[in-house]
């Protein structure tokens, strides 16, 4: 997966590269109404480019972080909930059914009748 994101991050850098060279132009951008910033396209690109990828990267991030401490507290209680429930290390019950040896389920052979429905 490493190498798939290298190569992606690369090619991002080569396309970003050749359109500066093809458009290295100085523009205008008019902030307010008595500031304006003379600066080259890239640039201006560029700056875009990370006003919208940095909040979403830290939203992700965050994301990630909580999830990450969800599932860390979810398997410590599973775990600990696992110890306290009589498991043994076979992965057996401690306690036995409650059925006796050779008992059916219902008198019909596994169908529940009208007495089991509470008709």
């Amino acid at each position: 997966m490493q190498i798939v994101r290298t190569i992606v991050w690369v090619l991002l850098l080569v396309v970003l590269l050749v359109f500066s060279i093809n458009n290295w132009n100085p523009v205008e951008v008019k902030i307010w109404e008595g500031l304006v910033l003379e600066t080259k396209i890239p640039a201006l690109v560029v700056i875009s480019f990370l006003v919208g990828l940095i909040p979403m990267w830290l939203l992700h991030r965050g994301k990630v972080f909580y999830l990450n401490r969800r599932i860390g507290s979810l398997e410590t209680a599973t775990r600990t909930a696992g110890d306290a429930g009589g498991s043994r290390a076979d992965g057996r019950s401690r306690h036995r059914s409650r059925r006796r040896p050779g008992h059916r389920a219902g008198a019909s052979g596994g169908k529940p009748g009208p007495a089991e429905i509470g008709a």
